[in-house]
Formats: structure tokens, sequence, C-alpha cells
């Protein structure tokens, strides 16, 4: 499985599962009524969506591995590699599929903030699992698309379908928000986790040598995708993640400004700042005045 098979259009991953193709920009597969997917590397050059119903097979995404459940959705996005590794199994795959290619929300305002949807870039194992009720909607939204791609082509015919995926996926960030509470017990404690990798982080001096830290950095610590960790944040915190570490970094940064005995540059070095200036800067946008400012008055 070490070579990678590029998936760039609808047709050809339509093909490989020995599906029909209705339109050459999106596609919706009921996945019993198609041939499985090989075990391969695929780097898709489309947005896919998977509704697995039942234990089918393994996505190995990055380093992560998932077996599907009933009612789950996970999310691929263009550029992204999934490994899949089918399982030994007597039944056929049950679930559904929505492919997209790019160019299709293309002059749509779903074009313009289809990035917005943070949970394309989520790891396999932080798929959407949904209720009943929730499948039910995301099968009737398939429907629709199913529909206009069954009907004859006309000058609607994008726009509605466009509309309905983007309908879509507004109701999995409505379902998402309801997983980040409901599904709390998986989360438990993770922003007391991220506390006290910051504090362990900051303590020990690490920041100068390799700098403030990142999102991605405490992502990676704790196992998640920098998306997902940072949605997972600001639902807790009503702050990204980036704005929780800058909220640190200025608490320390005040707590080291009150020592008459630092001056602004070594206050600057100690916190990760390359160049005293950054640190000025990043100061006043974050408090309205300048380190200098604060201090005066103070003393």
């Amino acid at each position: 499985m070490s070579e990678i098979v590029k998936l760039e259009s609808v047709t050809q991953y339509n093909a490989m599962r020995g599906a029909e193709t209705l339109h050459p920009l999106v596609s919706v597969l009921d996945l019993s009524q198609v041939k499985p997917m090989p075990a391969q590397n695929f780097r898709f050059g489309l947005y896919a969506v998977y509704l697995k119903e039942l234990e089918c097979g393994e996505l190995k995404y990055g380093r992560s591995h998932y077996d599907y459940q009933e009612g789950t959705l996970v999310f691929i996005a263009p550029g992204q590699v999934l490994g899949v590794q089918p399982k030994v199994t007597t039944f056929e795959p049950k679930g559904w599929a929505l492919l997209f290619h790019p160019d299709l929300v293309k002059g749509f305002p779903l074009g313009k903030h289809i990035q917005e949807y943070s949970f394309f870039s989520y790891d396999v194992n932080e798929a959407l699992h949904i209720s009943e009720q929730e499948r039910q909607i995301v099968l009737e939204c398939f429907r629709k698309i199913q529909i206009e791609l069954n009907h004859a082509v006309d000058q609607h015919s994008r726009k509605l379908i466009v509309s309905n995926i983007e309908l879509f996926l507004n109701y999995c960030v409505r379902f998402y928000d309801r997983q980040f509470l409901t599904r709390d017990h998986v989360n438990t404690g993770l922003v007391e986790k991220f506390d006290a990798l910051l504090n362990e982080y900051f303590q020990s001096g690490k920041q100068q040598e390799a700098g403030i830290p990142t999102v991605s950095h405490f992502a990676e610590a704790l196992h998640l995708s920098a998306n997902y960790f940072g949605d997972l944040v600001k639902k807790e915190t009503g702050k990204t993640a980036q704005e929780y570490i800058h909220s640190r970094l200025i608490d320390m940064a005040k707590e080291k400004i009150f020592d008459p005995a630092k001056s602004i540059s070594e206050v600057a070095y100690e916190l990760g700042f390359k160049y005293p200036q950054h640190f000025t800067r990043f100061f006043k946008q974050q408090v309205g005045t300048t380190p200098n400012e604060y201090r005066s008055t103070f003393y």
C-alpha cells in the first residue's frame, strides 16, 4: 500500500466503484450498490463525505485508524490522503457517500467560505457520530441531491445541488456542536490538560529555545488535529486556542513587566520573542498600550 492513487475527478471515482456518472462534478452513492474501495492509499482531489451505517472496513488517515461504527460521518477535503484497509467480511458495506469537485461550488457563496467548515480537516478518529434523527436529516439532504442528479439538467440544477450541499454542511455544524456537548466524557479535562501543558511549556523555559508555542504543538501533544482541538477549546472557553495561548502569554508578560529590574527586551526574550519590537507590537495589540506605557502606570 505504498503507492498513492490520485482521485482527481468524480468520473474516476465512480468508475473505480462501478457506478454511473450522472454529473461530472458531484455524485451520491448507495454503498451497498457499488464495489468496495480497494486496499490502497488515495489522495483526494475531491470533497468526500461518508456516512457508514455498519462496520465494513478500517480507514487510516495520517497516523490515526478508525473502525466505522453505526451512524458515523467522516469528511475528506482535497489534498488529504486516505488509506483503505478492508477487513474480511461476509456482508456488503452499507451506507452512503457524497463526493463533489471543488469546481462545483465555485461562483457560489459556498465556494467562498467552504474552508470555514473546519471538520473537513479533522482526523478520521474525530468523526461525527449522529443520532437516528440526525441520520434521517442527512439522508434527506442526500436524497434531494440525488433527485437533482436524476432530473434533466436545466439552469437550476447546479444551484439546487450546491444549496443542498450547503444545507447539509450547516446541519453538520449543528451536529458537531451537539457532539462537543453530549460526548463530553471523551474530552473530559481537555482545557485542564491544555492548561497543564501550557504551564509546563513556559515553566520549563522551552519558549526561549523553541519560541512561542503553537496550536498545532498542543494539539499533537493531546493526539488531536489542530482544527478539532481549536474548535473544542472555543466551545469550552469562548476563545480560540490561539487566543487562549495569547491571553496566557499576556498574563505572564504583565507579571514580568512588574519587575523593574528587567528591561522590556529581557522580558521579550524570556517569553520567546526573537525580537523585542515584535513583543512590543504584540503587547499593544492585546492590551492597548506598549509595555513601557503599561509599566509606567505602576511605577
